[in-house]
């Protein structure tokens, strides 16, 4: 558990710290032991994942807890289909363990290299009109406090902590072990089209009632869309083969789409153009497959990105504000925009908290200018009541947070009893939660 100073950087490079020391913990006892280390050195502290967060959630400037190599007792109960893991598992580790037990997770994004406790603290959602974020699927959590406690909590014990460390930045303590309730093993059909954004927006309801679940992109200076579905089937009866998948999943969306942002990063003129190209050149396929292996594909194309949760009905206003945005920008947008939906949900810093959640995510390749961009969809989101992904760049502050979310103080309240010492901070959560 002996630690040294190491520096870090995020997955996309925008973030990066030296920590004074970085442990770790290879038991619980250590992390928190780590813990009263760091108050008795009158130190903060800050759990590290796979940094897979676009904001500063993770960096330490303190002492920093990596616990990728923490172990606890794997349990996996199928008859209740629950699963119980350290939290610094990765969810591709959870996806593969599940498998081997014949369960799922009910719904996942498309990266699985988070960890479970990063994507979970942050609000990492899938799509899916019924299903929540992935803190919806948590059934218990262990987490060490400010204090050094180590604190089981649900929704029958410690409800209150339970409702907020399922998305708690890792502010009121370090997870360490989680559990979650989980499905039986299932496929899925995946559909892609390509679709004139006009077509999609008239029938939204039509679109995310209609399937399992359902999401689109827009590809900037065009009219034009990429649909894709996914709907639970009984029989993978339609694999899509292997030299297909590596030509669309891996060739064309990372080989070739790396290409194209370079070329546009290089010459910004012909972004419009590289734009267009890649809109007409979609192609409608099917095909079924693993949940998981659906539901995740490879990113290897950098980039930042901004995300918010609206409410649903406010998506077409946002949409169309964001087309004018982008036309007026001094620079150009490389990246499609993505558009996903989510169902109402009860933890308190949860972006879906009380109100079914439409969410539209800007991106930009990395080495271009994004700050004017996403500042100004952050304007039009937060006046149509959005809310900004934890794990996404944003500019908000307590102070203009605070209204968005009814168990805010509540949520400060909480952290103040759990973390006394306000160990677990850093200058992000001192912008977003208050000092």
């Amino acid at each position: 558990m002996a630690g040294s100073p190491a520096d870090w950087s995020n997955w996309a490079g925008n973030q990066r710290s030296t920590a004074l020391v970085t442990a770790r913990p290879r038991s619980v006892a250590d992390v928190a032991e780590a813990v009263r280390r760091a108050a008795a050195a009158g130190t903060t502290i800050r759990a590290v994942g796979s940094g897979h967060s676009f904001t500063a959630t993770a960096v330490a400037d303190g002492h920093r807890l990596d616990l990728a190599d923490l172990t606890t007792d794997v349990t996996v109960d199928v008859a209740r289909r629950l699963v119980t893991v350290p939290a610094g598992m990765t969810l591709h580790a959870l996806n593969d363990l599940l498998a081997g037990h014949g369960l799922a997770v009910p719904n996942l994004g498309d990266i699985d290299a988070q960890t479970i406790a990063g994507a979970i603290s942050t609000g990492t959602h899938g799509t899916g009109a019924t299903l929540g974020c992935l803190s919806t699927f948590v059934a218990g959590l262990t987490l060490v406090t400010g204090t050094g406690e180590v604190l089981r909590c649900s929704a029958d014990e410690h409800p209150d902590v339970f409702d907020a460390a399922r998305v708690g930045l890792g502010a009121v303590g370090i997870l360490v072990e989680v559990t979650l309730r989980c499905v039986d093993a299932f496929v899925l059909r995946a559909h892609e089209r390509p679709a004139a954004l006009a077509d999609v927006l008239a029938d939204l309801p039509g679109l995310h009632q209609a399937h399992d679940h359902a999401e689109f992109y827009w590809f900037p200076y065009t009219d034009r869309a990429q649909v894709k579905t996914n709907d639970r089937v009984p029989a993978d009866d339609r694999p899509l083969p292997r030299w297909r998948g590596w030509l669309d999943d891996e060739f064309l969306a990372n080989t070739v789409f790396a290409g194209a942002c370079r070329l546009g990063r290089a010459v910004p003129a012909l972004a419009p153009g590289i734009s267009a190209v890649s809109a007409r050149a979609l192609t409608e396929r099917t095909y079924t497959g693993r949940s998981d292996l659906v539901f995740c594909t490879p990113r290897r194309v950098r980039f930042v990105e901004m995300e918010y949760g609206l409410p649903r009905d406010a998506l077409p206003t946002a949409l169309a504000e964001l087309r004018r945005i982008v036309d007026r920008l001094p620079f150009k947008v490389l990246f499609p925009v993505e558009v996903r939906f989510t169902a109402a949900d009860d933890i308190w810093l949860s972006h879906s908290y009380g109100r079914e959640s439409a969410y539209v995510a800007v991106h930009q390749y990395v080495g271009m200018p994004y700050e004017p961009y996403f500042r100004a969809f952050e304007q039009v989101a937060t006046e149509l009541g959005g809310r900004p992904h934890w794990g996404k760049l944003h500019w908000r502050d307590a102070a203009s947070l605070a209204p968005a979310y009814p168990k805010f103080a509540a949520f400060q309240s909480l952290r103040t009893r759990l973390d006394p010492q306000n160990l677990f901070t850093n200058p992000y959560l001192k912008q977003v939660l208050g000092s």
